[in-house]
């Protein structure tokens, strides 16, 4: 039997035909086909993605009535206790669009915890590929562009957080301003140049506005879709188990089973936000009142991704020299430029370093790691956090002191030493654990699983049997420990010897 010519195709053969011909729908097809990991770790980028699609839809509403100005206004609006108050315009659009706009608070107090949740979210799902090794070959520059996204992400959130200037990000962007001057020969002139002058000036917001609303957006959006293209590509890491190697990829189809269950995280994604944005309070800008350069707000605290930054800033000693009549300000610069420097040159270069040190540099490695099996990266990797957790406690110490009625000069020293010594005895406690739990893994290999029967031996004892232990099971250790046997007796026990009358 011939089959049909072209005359006597189907009128949906002939439009496939021609959208082939114009777009790559046959190869579209088989990505549909492609398999992405069940487990619910690899759905913390997913949880950013969402979040900043909040972002960006809730950011462009906002846009059509924020005022970008520092020009001085009175405010006549309806919050009575800043009635006759002179404010920025910047400040006046910002109470028009919580108080007379309708759903103007909710769109933004969504905005603000998107962007929170969009922070954390990265963050967290970076340490998901840091612990289970996520990062080695091919996927290196992956991990640089998701840190890049990391980085642009902390200087989204704190253009978009000074925006309103009200007096809490006032007092953020004069701390900013500080880290600015505390450069060698150049800060001054860098603080000029961003400001327009002296502090504050006059062109701050009307310069963060297309900052935060056109460069770094784009920045970021160009960064995502390069970054999902490449894990299309290069396809998702796995979690070892039955049939799961570094040739394969096991897991639901893209369509429709993945294509459900994402639509359906986006949607309790945003449904989360827009519940927190009407029943949990963030940044009430009216409480604190419009900027003002003698003012500093008490208990100023910055939002939670710069915290570090604040801690590392109260603890560091007021150390200051003067060369060449230029002083140098070591008590910003140190904790303000050169830590944050140092950590993010270490993050990028650890994917490198790591492999040239292992010898793995070669090899593409597809399989996830279980972080017991890696005590060193794992115990780098808790250090850092606990560094980290120690310096954003630090950025709450005045707060932390008055509420545990505790001095805060005691507090900060406590906490200086805890930023020395409580990293190296997390690492040292964390590789220990590791070791431990590996170690307790290869003696249960080695004896077995008991199979539930016991029997008596020719001897009179008592003996259970064991069957080797299925190393290809999720979760297993990915080599079989040698020397596992059938039959070994773990525990004898043998009846007292009677004796004769």
């Amino acid at each position: 039997m011939t089959s049909p010519g072209p005359e006597r195709a189907s009128r949906g053969e002939r439009l496939a035909d021609a959208v082939d011909a114009r777009l790559p729908a046959v190869e579209a097809g088989s990505l549909l086909r492609k398999a992405f990991p069940e487990h619910w770790s690899f759905l913390l980028g997913e949880l950013a993605l969402y979040s900043l699609l909040v972002l960006v839809l809730t950011g462009v509403w906002l846009t059509f009535f924020f005022a970008p100005e520092m020009r001085e206004v009175v405010y006549t609006g309806p919050y009575a206790p800043l009635q006759g108050v002179l404010m920025s315009a910047a400040f006046d659009s910002t109470l028009h669009i919580s108080f007379e706009v309708r759903g103007g608070l909710l769109i933004r107090q969504a905005h603000h915890w998107a962007a929170l949740v969009f922070v954390g979210a990265i963050g967290v799902h970076m340490l998901r590929v840091f612990f289970t090794g996520a990062f080695r070959r091919p996927r290196e520059v992956n991990w640089v562009i998701g840190l890049t996204l990391f980085v642009l992400s902390l200087a989204e959130g704190f253009a978009g957080y000074s925006l309103p200037d009200d007096l809490l990000s006032g007092t953020g962007l004069r701390i900013a301003q500080g880290i600015m001057t505390s450069l060698p020969v150049v800060g001054t002139y860098v603080s000029f140049f961003v400001f327009g002058g002296e502090f504050p000036g006059h062109d701050i917001i009307t310069r963060l506005y297309p900052v935060h609303i056109l460069l770094l957006p784009g920045a970021l959006l160009a960064l995502v879709t390069v970054h999902l293209i490449l894990v299309f590509h290069l396809k998702h890491t796995q979690w070892r188990g039955p049939g799961r190697n570094n040739a394969n990829a096991l897991g639901k189809p893209l369509y429709p089973q993945f294509t459900a269950s994402s639509v359906g995280l986006s949607l309790t994604v945003s449904g989360v936000l827009v519940l927190l944005a009407g029943l949990a309070q963030v940044n009430p800008v009216w409480v604190y009142g419009p900027y003002r350069p003698d003012l500093v707000s008490t208990g100023s605290q910055p939002d939670w991704y710069v915290g570090f930054l604040e801690g590392a800033l109260r603890l560091t000693p007021p150390w200051e020299t003067n060369v060449a009549g230029h002083t140098f300000m070591w008590n910003v610069l140190l904790p303000a430029v050169v830590l944050p420097a140092l950590l993010f040159l270490v993050l990028y270069a650890y994917p490198f370093v790591e492999q040239r040190l292992t010898g793995e540099w070669h090899q593409e490695r597809h399989l996830c790691d279980r972080s017991r099996e890696r005590p060193v990266r794992t115990g780098l990797g808790v250090a850092g956090t606990v560094f980290y957790g120690v310096l954003l406690l630090a950025g709450a110490n005045d707060i932390v002191a008055q509420s545990f009625r505790v001095s805060v000069n005691t507090l900060t020293w406590v906490l200086r030493v805890a930023l020395v010594v409580a990293p190296v005895a997390a690492f040292l406690l964390t590789r220990w654990v590791c070791l431990a739990l590996v170690e307790a893994e290869r003696h249960r290999l080695a004896e077995g699983v008991p199979t539930g029967e016991i029997r008596q031996t020719v001897a009179g004892g008592y003996e259970t049997d064991h069957h080797p232990v299925d190393t290809s099971r999720p979760g297993a250790p990915k080599r079989p420990i040698t020397g596992a046997r059938t039959g070994t007796p773990s525990r004898t026990h043998r009846p007292p010897a009677r004796r004769d009358r």
